[in-house]
């Protein structure tokens, strides 16, 4: 996922010198690189997914903010949608950036405080299991809970095409998380998946970790609500941005259709089928991720670096490898797809 953010923002920054302008994004990558098929492709996945993950944040946040305040979940899931969407569309960039750091903040304090309670319930001979044959059908969610490149192209806007200062941030960036999932999975192997909690068959983990320490619960809820609001507040802004360019909008936000556009289906669609994200889920992280995360940027990569009709501007190159890396990126990717699309051929 750091080597598919580091191509995707290599492609932007090329492009946005051979355009002249910032606020490039994956539909004008697309169109210079990977010609009307690419766009397609772009424009369809990178829909499906934000709008999929996007109903899921909203349906579940509004589930979070009705046990805390104890009203219906269509008011729970419109506060939340009208103001994390009005802090995107009326605040300045300082502000947004306050906003998540305040957020950020407080996913960290909950965090620790979460692994601290719950660690003490930690059985580390569980932390020895495997189960290998699990692996496959995990990278999926894997790529899914990893999904940042998204803001990529924002990223490459804010720091004016600053190459080191991008690959700084997306290393950086990925690393915090990668951390942060490590301990929780830690955690969560450690308590529920032992005999002794008689929850090591159950399918979601939140579920099963509150009867392991009656305090779990609050902060479990606290911990979602705020790291449900930062990735809100990152795909409505990438969102809004490809529906711009899209639509052939000033990048300004002086337009709101954008924002409406993309604040308003999520919304309704989490109200008409609470159910929804669940079966998109699946789907977006093999189908979705993986070609649009996962593929795309490898071949527009490709065709960047070793097509004739590319302009070479010189510069350097985010990832190393040349050719062998970007078909490593394509082939494992490919892998996967082609793999769950055989799987689920053999169930029906």
């Amino acid at each position: 996922m750091v080597v598919t953010g580091l191509l995707i923002a290599e492609v932007n920054v090329k492009t946005m010198c051979e355009l002249g302008s910032g606020g490039v994004s994956l539909v004008s990558m697309a169109t210079r690189t990977l010609g009307t098929v690419g766009v397609q492709i772009t424009c369809w996945s990178y829909i499906f997914i934000h709008y999929a993950l996007l109903v899921a944040y909203v349906a579940r946040s509004s589930d979070i903010l009705t046990n805390i305040l104890g009203i219906p979940v269509w008011e729970c899931a419109s506060l939340f949608s009208i103001l994390f969407g009005s802090i995107c569309y009326f605040g300045s960039q300082q502000l947004i950036g306050a906003v998540n750091g305040v957020l950020v903040s407080g996913i960290l304090i909950s965090f620790a405080a979460l692994v601290a309670v719950a660690a003490g319930d930690l059985h580390w001979d569980a932390l020895l299991k495997a189960n290998l044959q699990a692996i496959p059908g995990s990278i999926p969610i894997i790529a899914l809970s990893f999904v940042y490149q998204n803001v990529v192209p924002v990223l490459c806007t804010n720091l004016e095409g600053d190459l080191k200062k991008i690959r700084t941030s997306v290393v950086l960036g990925t690393a915090i998380p990668l951390g942060l999932f490590l301990i929780w999975n830690a955690v969560i192997l450690g308590t529920i998946g032992t005999p002794e909690t008689g929850t090591d068959k159950i399918a979601d983990p939140l579920q099963g970790l509150p009867a392991t320490n009656g305090v779990v619960g609050p902060i479990v809820g606290a911990f979602s609500l705020l790291a449900i609001a930062t990735s809100y507040i990152g795909f409505v802004l990438g969102l809004s941005d490809f529906l711009s360019d899209l639509l052939k909008l000033p990048s300004d936000r002086s337009r709101p259709l954008p924002y409406l556009l993309t604040l308003f289906p999520p919304l309704i669609l989490s109200l008409l089928d609470p159910d929804i994200f669940f079966k998109a889920l699946e789907f977006a992280g093999t189908y979705g991720v993986l070609v649009l995360f996962g593929i795309l940027p490898a071949a527009m990569t490709w065709s960047d670096r070793y097509t004739t009709s590319s302009v070479s501007l010189n510069l350097p190159q985010l990832v190393p490898g040349g050719r062998f890396t970007l078909s490593l990126v394509i082939g494992g990717a490919g892998y996967v797809i082609i793999s769950e699309l055989i799987e689920n051929f053999m169930r029906t």
